[in-house]
């Protein structure tokens, strides 16, 4: 398996042995090498050039790979990083993190072991700079507000936003709980022409059914015992600008009627009035329940949905878009940690890969809620996997012990091969042991040896 092709990757070691075999392993896999021997050289590498990737060692003669790092990340260059440090030390890896790594490696390490971290910490870079670059090409870094990812469907959604947003059509949101659905609703008004007017936000599900009708459409006084002044409605708060129907599925039946008449006509009238009030208002409706289902079975108006249902917006689990955890994980982090007033650096790639495995069924908000958890818990400015809720450690465990097809492939060979090679070193040579760490026969496990030529290094 190789990484992406013309990449540029600057390594760091001052072993000359070493780095000569790092830059030979990575310019085969189609990148572009460069080599420094120390940091001094380094930064005058990255002054000529800025890579995509630095891979360098931590402990080296004079300023060590720390020091680099942290020039590199106090420049903003936006490189990749990933520290080299031998194994046992793991309190500079620890540091290296906290400083802004990428990831590490603990020599010695294996082909396929570099190239994988080459590839995961380059992939989660390119995500982080094609959302920056989504959100330029708008003009403004502002305009998606806190909607965040690289991915093909988050880029689908993005271009949608655009055309949408330019004019007047109802909008109709669906997806999952957690998956940001105000938040889509919120930046399609701020890029919209409403967007220096009202966006109010209704939650149905929330109202009790005999005050939601006075909430939406407003009352006059005297119209019911309490109503002791006359009070305008949500449509009218939100007139010239845009009104967020949340839970559109809790509507009562009794007033889906009555909103589809104001979505048609752009009229209301308050309980208790005469006069009809014209409002300039956009709907945007959103629900986590299948609509159409609820059309079926009689709970939800038809002519209401396609009334609403004009443009759809499906927003999509973040367990189909895993690849947007890391960038969603360093924004929540960065969050969290201003909101408490908290010093937290990063989070370690291990507890980033237990994110990624694990499946969010409570959607973006469950890992903000995770990641504010790790800021809270966090000592010294560490995160840890321990500070991870219960859930994502378990399922984080069970999944560890399968390997995931990385996009691109890799070799299968190779992988096979590794794995005996760590079966045999954990079980001291012996066969029989490392074929039970494998969950294979003997005989399966020897005839495997034998295909990589392994049995040599094996006792029985």
């Amino acid at each position: 398996m190789g990484s992406d092709p013309r990449i540029s990757i600057l390594v760091v070691e001052d072993e000359q042995a070493q780095r000569r075999l790092i830059v030979e392993i990575l310019e085969r896999a189609g990148n572009e090498l460069r080599s420094a021997a120390d940091v001094d050289e380094a930064l005058a590498a990255i002054a000529d050039e800025v890579p995509d990737l630095i891979l360098c060692d931590w402990r080296m003669p004079g300023r060590d790979g720390g020091e680099l790092l942290a020039e590199v990340r106090r420049r903003g260059l936006g490189c990749g990083f990933i520290v080299m440090t031998a194994y046992g030390s793991i309190a500079h890896a620890v540091e290296a993190v906290r400083l802004g790594a990428d990831d590490y490696l603990g020599k010695p390490f294996e082909r396929e072991a570099l190239l994988l971290a080459v590839h995961r910490v380059l992939k989660t870079r390119r995500l982080e700079n094609e959302n920056r670059r989504l959100r330029e090409a708008v003009g403004d870094e502002d305009r998606f507000g806190r909607l965040v990812g690289g991915t093909e469907v988050m880029k689908r959604l993005y271009r949608t936003i655009e055309k949408v947003a330019a004019t007047d059509a109802t909008v109709l949101i669906t997806g999952e709980s957690g998956t940001g659905k105000e938040i889509v609703a919120r930046t399609l008004h701020r890029t919209s022409r409403r967007g220096d007017a009202a966006f109010v936000a209704v939650n149905c599900a929330a109202i009790p059914e005999g005050l939601i009708e006075s909430e939406l459409f407003g009352h006059e006084k005297g119209t019911f015992t309490g109503a002791d002044r006359r009070r305008e409605g949500k449509f009218e708060e939100a007139d010239g600008g845009t009104l967020f129907l949340d839970e559109i599925a809790s509507m009562p039946m009794s007033l889906q009627g009555i909103l589809l008449r104001v979505l048609q006509e752009r009229r209301i009238t308050r309980l208790g009035g005469s006069g009809e009030i014209e409002l300039d208002v956009r709907v945007v409706a959103a629900s986590n329940r299948d609509l159409p289902q609820l059309v079926k079975d009689g709970q939800f108006r038809e002519d209401l949905y396609y009334r609403l249902n004009v443009v759809a917006v499906e927003l999509p689990p973040l367990r189909d878009r895993r690849d947007d955890v890391p960038l969603l994980a360093r924004v929540f982090l960065d969050q969290a940690s201003a909101r408490h007033g908290r010093e937290v650096g990063s989070i370690p790639p291990e507890v980033v890969r237990l994110l990624m495995d694990y499946g969010w069924p409570g959607n973006v908000r469950e890992l903000a809620n995770a990641v504010e958890r790790l800021v809270l818990l966090a000592e010294d400015g560490c995160v840890s996997v321990d500070d991870l809720p219960a859930p994502i450690r378990e399922v984080g465990g069970e999944a560890g012990a399968m390997v995931r097809l990385p996009v691109e492939g890799l070799s299968w060979d190779a992988m096979e091969e590794s794995l005996l090679g760590q079966a045999l070193e954990r079980a001291a040579g012996n066969r029989a042991a490392a074929a039970r760490l494998l969950g294979l026969s003997y005989k399966a496990f020897l005839y495997r040896l034998e295909k990589f030529g392994l049995a040599d290094d094996a006792t029985g």
